[in-house]
This record gives C-alpha cells, structure tokens and sequence, in this order.
C-alpha cells in the first residue's frame, strides 16, 4: 500500500485539495476527524484537560468550549505543547489503526490528511509528501474569514505551526494555492494523474 501525506498550514487550501482527491476515489485518513473523535472515545483526554488546564474551558453542562480553549492554547505554546502531549498518542493510534485497516482491505494507495505531518514525524512513514502553499498574507485573509478570527489570533494560529515556506524541504510535491480554485484544481488533475500511475 502506497502511503501519501497530504500536509499545509492552516488557511492553506489543504482541505479543498482532500475534497477533490476524495470525489476522485482516493482513500482519505483525516487527523483532524481523528483528532475530534477521539475526544469522544476516549473521555480520559478530556479528564487529563480538566486537570491540566481547570474547569474553566467546560461549560455548566461539562461541555468542552472548543473554540475558547483553542484560542487560548494557539496563545501561550507551552500551553498548546501540554495539550498536545495528552492528545496525540490517541490521534497516532487511531491513524495507524485505520492505516492497518485499509492495508487489510488491500488498498493500493491512501491519503493521510494531517496539518501537522511534519511537525509530528509522521512524514517519516509516507512514501510520498505533498505540501498545499500559500503566501502569509493569503494565509492570514483566510484564517480571519473563515475562523472570524482577530488578525492577532490567526497569527497566533499560524505561527504555532511550521511555517509553510519551511515545509517545502519535506515535500516532494507542493501544489500553490496562491489562485483561483480552477488554478488549484488544475495542479490537482495533475496530481491524480501522477497517483494513478505509481
């Protein structure tokens, strides 16, 4: 089973890129759905949450305030590294779980969509690594627009990841989504031509 990484910042398109390879059939593993559903699977994360970070990021029903507790860890990267540390040993059972899975399954080729591939070592078990970029400013005009977000808080975002431009050295293929989304699905038929015939 060939293994693609599909990685790029926040605001960078990435999403987009996994819908069209989705709608051409490809196999898709989405760490940020992992990342999501094991909160639900396993209430343990959210305990370890309580205890690290105080009841105030629950609401009086016990709900996780998501959104809160994201602007604050994308603030203070201590915080974010903290939680981190607690999530994703979860997240990288599951995406090796799913990968096991579909390996099973005879799969000949599956995308693992992960913001933070790099980050996270996982781009050491891919075959191949593909980078969505965009320049900063693009960046941060649609993590405002699309989080609505204070400028100050999507840079915050932004900057608590790997700057793309650094990303480009682990990429063997970086699609620019700089453009129209015509410019973007172009570089993408490309791709899915290459996919086709490995």
């Amino acid at each position: 089973m060939i293994k693609i990484g599909l990685t790029g910042g926040i605001g960078s398109g990435k999403s987009t890129v996994s819908f069209i390879l989705k709608e051409a059939g490809f196999e898709i593993v989405d760490a940020d759905i992992i990342a999501k559903e094991v909160l639900v699977k396993y209430p343990e994360i959210l305990e370890k949450v309580k205890v690290e970070f105080g009841a105030g990021f629950f609401d009086w029903r016990g709900e996780f305030r998501r959104k809160e507790f994201g602007n604050h860890i994308f603030r203070f990267p201590k915080q974010r590294k903290k939680y981190e540390e607690i999530i994703l040993p979860y997240i990288k059972n599951e995406i090796n779980d799913k990968l096991e899975e579909l390996e099973k399954k005879k799969t000949s080729i599956v995308i693992l969509d992960a913001p933070t591939l790099i980050e996270n070592d996982l781009h050491k078990e891919m075959d191949y690594v593909i980078l969505v970029w965009v320049d900063n400013n693009t960046q941060i005009q649609r993590v405002r627009s699309r989080d609505s977000l204070m400028r100050e808080d999507a840079i915050n975002r932004i900057n608590s990841q790997m700057p793309l431009d650094i990303k480009k050295d682990f990429a063997n293929i970086v699609i620019e989504n700089n453009d129209t989304l015509a410019k973007t699905k172009e570089q993408v038929d490309l791709l899915i031509e290459f996919l086709r015939s490995i």
